[in-house]
């Protein structure tokens, strides 16, 4: 007599899969003690990461969201509430609710705080000086919470605005998460940096640490920015975070202030 065999498992459908993934995320909530908006939005977060939204694409609606949760549609709205005023999420009037992305011009004056003195922003042309593969320096490795000697890509360019240098960025990045970025490639892209980082790299910046101090222009930046040697400067030291916390970017930023100032609103 032959040994019976058992039945082999169902072949998971996309159907089923959608399922299953709703029953899992529905079976998450709870299982932390935090207000239930704030479980749903760390769900959403962690969905983001994950990239089953992409950026500029339309999320599911409140309704859908509440369905699947197995929430109300009211801690559903709480949570994306949170996430639009954090800048990950957009709501547009009568079209839904949508990834935020770098690649929106309201996006672009979000991590570029240096504005002209008669206060009406402008955007700023890129002018890439330099990218290399390098080894992350000791202080740099401690901001990104890596090795120093790590791989890295090292990027300096020059911001102009009404055709006067105003920035001198140099950018540390990990090596490992933007293996593809070259110096020819920069030249070709024409947008936000941030936005290149999100499109070609899955690299999305959530927000950004600033430290800034005044500092005396040394010659070669001087030379870079039409500055004298000795002049006063504001370096602004980024450092940039995707989700989950995770540091993804380095900046120091050298910039000029005759003509222009740094502008934050707190709220």
């Amino acid at each position: 007599m032959s040994a019976s065999r058992s039945p082999r498992p169902p072949l998971a459908t996309p159907a089923s899969a959608a399922a299953y993934a709703a029953r899992a995320d529905a079976a998450e909530v709870g299982a932390v003690f935090a207000p239930l908006y704030k479980q749903i939005k760390r769900l959403l977060v962690t969905r983001l990461d994950e990239g089953e939204w992409k950026p500029g694409e339309l999320i599911p609606s409140e309704t859908e969201l509440a369905a699947r949760f197995q929430v109300s549609q009211g801690t559903v709205r709480k949570a994306v509430d949170a996430l639009a005023a954090a800048n990950l999420l957009v709501r547009r009037q009568g079209k839904g609710t949508y990834v935020a992305t770098h690649n929106e011009p309201r996006a672009q004056f979000r991590f570029l705080r240096m504005t002209p003195d008669d206060g009406i922003p402008e955007p700023a042309q890129s002018s890439f000086l330099e990218c290399r593969r390098a080894r992350l320096p000791g202080d740099v490795a401690q901001l990104l919470e890596a090795r120093p000697g790590d791989p890295a890509v090292f990027v300096r360019r020059l911001l102009t605005m009404r055709g006067r240098p105003i920035v001198l960025d140099d950018i540390w990045l990990p090596g490992a998460t933007f293996k593809g970025l070259t110096a020819e490639r920069l030249a070709q892209y024409h947008g936000p940096l941030y936005g290149l980082f999100e499109s070609e790299f899955g690299t999305r910046m959530i927000h950004a640490d600033e430290r800034l101090r005044a500092v005396a222009a040394e010659a070669p930046s001087a030379v870079l920015l039409g500055v004298e040697p000795g002049a006063p400067l504001l370096l602004v030291e980024r450092v940039s975070y995707t989700y989950g916390e995770r540091p993804v970017e380095v900046r120091r930023g050298l910039c000029v202030t005759d003509g222009f100032h740094y502008h934050n609103t707190l709220t």
